[in-house]
């Protein structure tokens, strides 16, 4: 396959880095998916080094799983979408980054995602995941709602349901709320109960208390009144966040995210039958995003 490089066509590499994994495909003008890689956490504010030691990893994978070296990175044309570069401070960060690639156009795992679900094309989308955030992208407005971090935002995500979810089973803990499945579901994952279960979850990130949020659904499924309570409070503010795109009028509304699927059904029934399925996911959104911008600077 080297010989894509030797007869010099464009390669894109397109990277989605969230606060979970940062997923990487390598493509070539065509859209055709030559490779494909995930790796470790990729927000950049959060952990700005762990950022790019995870874009690094998942970029030399993706080449080499298309059949490339990891040296072959020089010759690619790399589209960047990143949770955490909507804050200007890690935005200008990773500008500056000694990159190993041909070129580098930087944007936010929003754009991305709004891109790779309408297919490169303008629309609006909201990402439920380890965050929350919405965004709408149109010929008439660029608008960015939430993406505010955790613990200060992020309501409706996984980080978000696992913050509530704890503080639930400790106030059960001192009788100040009824009793909840959530008490045994958590202490059973953490080993731990009571004040050691905060201490165990001092310093946690984001990502380590999404993974508490599907013992919340699962104990929502099952009746639990405090768990139904924490899905419906985050499914409302969802659906708030889409109405406020749907006002502007986008040609489509997607979901993404890890927790989506999971949440629609608890959202609006106003909202429920303007959900679009996403063309395609936003690791393909970056690479329209590197076309589109090199396009730009020729």
């Amino acid at each position: 396959m080297n010989t894509v490089l030797n007869s010099k066509p464009i390669l894109y590499l397109g990277i989605d880095g969230g606060g979970s994994k940062c997923k990487a495909r390598v493509t070539d003008e065509h859209h055709q998916v030559l490779g494909t890689a995930v790796a470790g956490p990729a927000n950049a504010s959060n952990n700005f080094d762990l950022s790019l030691a995870s874009i690094t990893e998942s970029a030399e994978m993706a080449m080499v799983d298309a059949g490339f070296k990891k040296t072959d990175l020089a010759n690619v044309i790399a589209g960047i979408g990143l949770a955490g570069v909507n804050l200007p401070g890690a935005y200008k960060a990773m500008s500056e980054w000694q990159h190993p690639f041909a070129r580098m156009f930087l944007t936010t795992d929003l754009h991305i995602a709004c891109l790779g679900a309408h297919g490169g094309e303008q629309g609006a989308v909201i990402i439920a995941g380890t965050g929350s955030c919405g965004c709408l992208y149109t010929d008439n407005k660029t608008a960015i709602y939430g993406g505010h971090g955790f613990p200060y935002g992020d309501k409706g995500s996984g980080a978000w349901m696992g913050l509530q979810a704890l503080q639930t089973i400790l106030l059960a803990g001192d009788g100040l709320v009824e009793p909840t499945l959530l008490t045994e579901k958590i202490e059973r994952q953490l080993n731990a109960s009571g004040l050691s279960m905060v201490e165990t979850m001092v310093g946690a990130s984001p990502r380590q208390y999404g993974k508490l949020a599907p013992l919340v659904l699962e104990a929502a499924q099952q009746g639990d009144a405090a768990a139904t309570a924490i899905i419906k409070d985050g499914a409302s503010y969802i659906s708030a966040m889409a109405r406020k795109l749907l006002d502007d009028k986008p040609a489509r509304f997607s979901m993404l995210g890890g927790l989506s699927e999971k949440l629609i059904p608890w959202m609006d029934d106003d909202i429920i039958p303007q959900i679009s399925a996403p063309l395609d996911q936003p690791d393909a959104g970056a690479i329209y995003f590197a076309e589109s911008s090199l396009k730009a600077q020729q």
